[in-house]
Parts: structure tokens; sequence; C-alpha cells
């Protein structure tokens, strides 16, 4: 069975996403650096991350084209992203992690739905190619889907 950073959780399965960016040696600086991720194989064409217990593939070539046009409360946020749901104390690491390093924030960590079923904590950012993130934290993971 494979082990797990406290950082992550174990999952089910693993999700698997590949996206482009302009620059690995950036890219590395961003999700291994910034964001702690583990880097993995890697070619001079692509790199592979350890992304919180799933895996990202990085690809030289044109990022997708996003909008804000995804309604987060009052706020517009960039469509299409990516991101992760953590528990809340991982997420506030995460969170403070981030703020640390100077994160431009798309949205700034903030709680959605308080004191609701679903009440969760959330922040999007992107990384340095336009790439957007979204990540949430719940009390409880049983949270995720509840209405």
């Amino acid at each position: 069975m494979p082990t797990h950073s406290p950082q992550t959780l174990p999952a089910r399965s693993l999700f698997h996403l590949a996206f482009h960016v302009t620059d690995l040696d950036v890219a590395r600086r961003f999700y291994g650096g910034v964001l702690g991720c583990a880097e993995g194989r890697s070619t001079d064409t692509w790199v592979d991350f350890d992304f919180f217990s799933h895996q990202i593939s990085l690809h030289l070539g044109e990022p997708f084209k996003t909008t804000r046009t995804g309604r987060v409360g009052d706020h517009l946020v960039p469509m299409p992203h990516f991101g992760l749901v953590l528990l809340l104390p991982d997420w506030q690491a995460l969170a403070e992690r981030l703020e640390r390093a100077g994160m431009d924030f798309v949205l700034r960590p903030q709680v959605r739905f308080e004191g609701q079923p679903g009440e969760q904590w959330t922040m999007f950012f992107c990384d340095p190619f336009g790439n957007p993130i979204e990540i949430k934290g719940f009390a409880s993971l049983a949270q995720v889907y509840a209405q």
C-alpha cells in the first residue's frame, strides 16, 4: 500500500490531469517549490507531479483559455479550473504557505456557506501560466456533497 505524507489523504482512486505550461523550469519552481508537490518522471517536454496524491502532467504548449464566468458568491472566477478538496487543517496550512509566498489570489482564502450544510473554505489562484486552481477545505469530507 502506498504511503502518504501528512498533507495528503489516501484516495480510493487517483485523478490524472494533463495540461500545458510554457516553461518546465518555472513549473518546477511553482508546483515543486511553492505548492510543495513531489516531482515524478519527466522528459524534455513534460514533467509529472504528485499533486496531493493525484497525478498532474505538465506538457510544453499553450495553456488553455479561461474566462471569468464561474460564480462563487459575488465573485466571478476562471472557468475551466481544477483543484483539490482538503481537510481544513491541511487547507489552512496551504493557505498560509501561499500567503507567505506572496500569492496573487483570484479569490483570497475565505469561508463559504458558513453554518450551512457543505460549509467550506475556498481560495482561487493561478499558476505562472494562467492555469486556474481552486483549493477547498472542509472540516469533514462527509460534507463535500452535503445538500
